[in-house]
């Protein structure tokens, strides 16, 4: 075999480790002799979407990003940019005149496609940027060296009237080829878009997949969804189906590509916020981050194939774990989703929802709607099935001096410890660590601690210092004019390494 071919396969996997993907040998422990322990390394390269933040001429949105510093890590000069891609597109054409009347409208104050909307340096140093634009764009980043490990970018848009009236709230996401919303709906009074952007340089090909109480729901016309290089569409899910359904499980399947997908909701009453994706299918779900004060909790779940699921129902309060009076179990159909009001479950008790499928059951996929307010003053978010933290979490976003941010931290198994560290501000300020306990099948909320003397936003860093599996959540609120205006965001491990076989051989430097 010659050299130059040699040399490729090494640069292959180089590549492996720029991008996170790396095979992982049997662990040497234990395992039969010759196999090899993989070292765990930092990623050295991370990418971000962002959908586009909102259409409404009251919106005012806040863009936060943060890589957590690496202890003894070298410092060297590195960038995380995001930067806007190209136009919307969007499937109703009322929108699209609307949108194109409001560009129109603010001639010269158009994003240079160039320059980035928010540009991080620094690890450890948050930055921040806000616009008041209809029009802003989605955005795709990439974060090189220190930067990538951890890198968080949060979106938080505040639409003060109107139909999605509250705070939507997001944290940028990985694009990916498959995605799980349980929780949409096509009812009236409510839009549902689901937003793909591509981060890449081709074309991607996507198809829309609804699953209601009666299985998949027939398509009023095609399913697939062609997303341009670096651009972003907007699909309205009612445009999907000719029958209203107010529960709907979206599965977005990338045949060719990948994308970022987020889904934004609009409520005419309830207010809204983006729904974020679930948690990979699996058996058993957490659900953290019922707040205390919940007015109205509803679960909606999903078994993906033919399988039926028989779930298990608790509420992980401050003290344990509850079997809630009523809702003691779940039986999901496969392929068909169901939906259950579980009320006031928290009943002035913050906490998290815990599902157990019967041992080789059926995976599933599942989230809430929380509202909190009543009468007029109601607003909604949602709290996704979310996974552990094995290593560290960091969500951005938070606002130095302002009050009502709160983290929800549980273990449904064994009792477990965590740091949680506020970084520094963004216009000053410095680190602030504190350690908690978490009960066996409890949930702890705390106050999300504040940098001292911290000005500007700030993020939050969890990590798992021993113990067993921890699952979290970040409510971020700000109340306005009566409405308790939140949103909530999961916080899943940030995934800042990668598994690196041990090399048995330098294969390049071998010759014919």
């Amino acid at each position: 075999m010659k050299r130059t071919t040699l040399s490729l396969f090494a640069a292959t996997a180089a590549l492996a480790v720029v991008t996170g993907v790396a095979a992982l040998n049997p662990p040497s422990d234990g395992s039969p002799e010759g196999t090899r322990t993989a070292e765990r390394l930092p990623v050295q390269r991370s990418t971000l979407v962002c959908p586009a933040p909102t259409s409404s001429d009251v919106g005012e949105t806040t863009y936060a990003a943060f890589t957590p510093a690496a202890k003894g890590a070298a410092q060297r000069s590195a960038a995380a940019d995001l930067l806007p891609a190209g136009g919307t597109a969007r499937t109703d054409a009322k929108k699209d005149a609307k949108d194109e009347k409001k560009a129109a409208d603010k001639k010269g104050e158009a994003q240079d496609p160039g320059k980035p909307v928010l540009s991080l340096k620094d690890p450890g140093k948050p930055v921040a940027a806000t616009t008041d634009r209809s029009d802003a764009p989605a955005l795709l980043g990439t974060a090189d060296g220190p930067l990538a490990p951890g890198w968080a970018v949060q979106q938080s848009t505040v639409v003060s009237a109107g139909s999605g009236r509250g705070l939507h709230g997001t944290a940028c996401t990985a694009p990916d080829t498959s995605f799980w919303f349980p929780g949409a709906s096509t009812v009236k009074g409510r839009q549902d878009y689901v937003h793909l952007t591509n981060p890449d340089s081709g074309a991607a090909v996507a198809d829309l997949e609804l699953y209601g109480k009666d299985g998949r729901v027939k398509p009023a016309g095609g399913e697939s969804v062609n997303v341009p290089p670096r651009s972003t569409v907007a699909v309205l899910l009612s445009t999907l189906t000719d029958a209203p359904a107010e529960d709907l499980t979206l599965h977005v399947a990338v045949r060719s590509g990948r994308v970022g997908a987020a889904v934004q909701t609009s409520d005419d009453k309830l207010g809204g916020d983006w729904l974020p994706p679930s948690a990979d299918v699996a058996p058993d779900l957490v659900l953290p981050g019922i707040p205390a004060d919940a007015t109205s909790v509803r679960l909606v779940a999903f078994a993906p194939g033919t399988e039926d699921a028989d779930l298990k129902v608790r509420f992980a309060g401050p003290n344990g774990s509850i079997t809630p009076a009523g809702h003691e179990a779940l039986h999901l159909k496969g392929g068909m989703t169901s939906a259950v009001d579980l009320g006031d479950v928290a009943k002035g008790e913050a906490g998290s929802l815990l599902l157990t499928g019967e041992r080789g059951g059926a995976p599933v996929v599942a989230a809430l709607r929380v509202t909190r307010g009543k009468d007029d003053k109601q607003e909604t978010a949602y709290i996704p099935a979310t996974g552990a933290i094995e290593g560290r979490g960091t969500v951005a976003g938070d606002r130095a001096g302002a009050k009502g941010s709160t983290l929800s931290l549980v273990a449904p198994g064994k009792a477990a410890q965590v740091r949680v560290t506020a970084s520094a501000g963004s216009e000053g300020g410095s680190p602030v660590s504190k350690t908690y306990a978490v009960g066996a099948g409890a949930t702890l909320t705390v106050d999300v601690p504040q940098p001292d003397g911290g000005k500007g936003v700030y993020a939050v860093t969890v990590e798992k210092v021993s113990g067993g599996p921890v699952h979290a959540s970040r409510m971020l609120a700000l109340p306005k004019d009566g409405v308790p205006m939140f949103t909530i965001q999961p916080l899943p491990d940030d995934r800042s390494t990668v598994a690196v076989p041990e090399a048995e051989q330098d294969l390049s430097l071998l010759n014919d």
